[in-house]
């Protein structure tokens, strides 16, 4: 298998201009700060922009964008499998804004449907461990509870080997990190249009 083609922050900003940005993380991660320009398609809706996608990749590069990288790659894995080529930002977001560069946040107000939320990572943070404590906790009441706790420590180790993560997949599911179908249709107009 070929290695994702990448770019570093600053060889990302000085071809901005000329690159389609497209930034795979949900809805509420994009609205709490995006690169300049960047249209949001979360990576489990990619398989329905492959059209406007295909045609973005004839028009010019596409640049595939996430927090820290692990997402993006597995996005351009999945578009080159369809025939497009894509490179992905080395470290992502988090590269982008510990270079100095500012990122877009969309405008407050009535207009901004969109509410920030916590990154993927956070979110998964969170949830592994309150689950961990929970089982802890409930091990009071009967010890077979601990294999709740055993049961997401092993998934963090599985995560942490396949550089894969389920409860990421299914917290993305969840209706705050689900864009609103008006909100993908109109995305995926703008690319329409380049």
């Amino acid at each position: 298998m070929n290695a994702t083609p990448a770019l570093d922050v600053n060889q990302a900003r000085t071809r901005l201009g000329e690159l389609t940005v497209i930034d795979v993380r949900t809805p509420g991660e994009y609205a709490s700060g995006h690169l300049p320009g960047a249209l949001n398609i979360p990576l489990d809706q990619l398989r329905k922009a492959l059209p406007e996608l295909t045609e973005a990749g004839h028009r010019g590069e596409i640049l595939v964008v996430c927090a820290s990288g692990t997402r993006s790659e597995s996005a351009c894995a999945l578009l080159a499998d369809k025939g497009i080529t894509t490179a992905t930002l080395i470290g992502g977001t988090s590269a982008w804004t510990a270079g100095g560069h500012d990122l877009d946040r969309p405008a407050a107000g009535p207009a901004c449907a969109t509410r920030s939320t916590w990154a993927m990572e956070r979110q998964v943070r969170f949830t592994a461990g309150t689950i961990v404590l929970l089982g802890i906790l409930l091990s009071l009441l009967h010890p077979l509870w601990l294999l709740l706790s055993a049961g997401i420590a092993g998934g963090l180790v599985f995560s942490a080997l396949t550089n894969t993560c389920g409860m990421a997949l299914m917290l993305a599911k969840l209706p705050h990190n689900r864009p609103k179908a008006a909100d993908l249709g109109a995305t995926l107009e703008r690319l329409r249009r380049g």
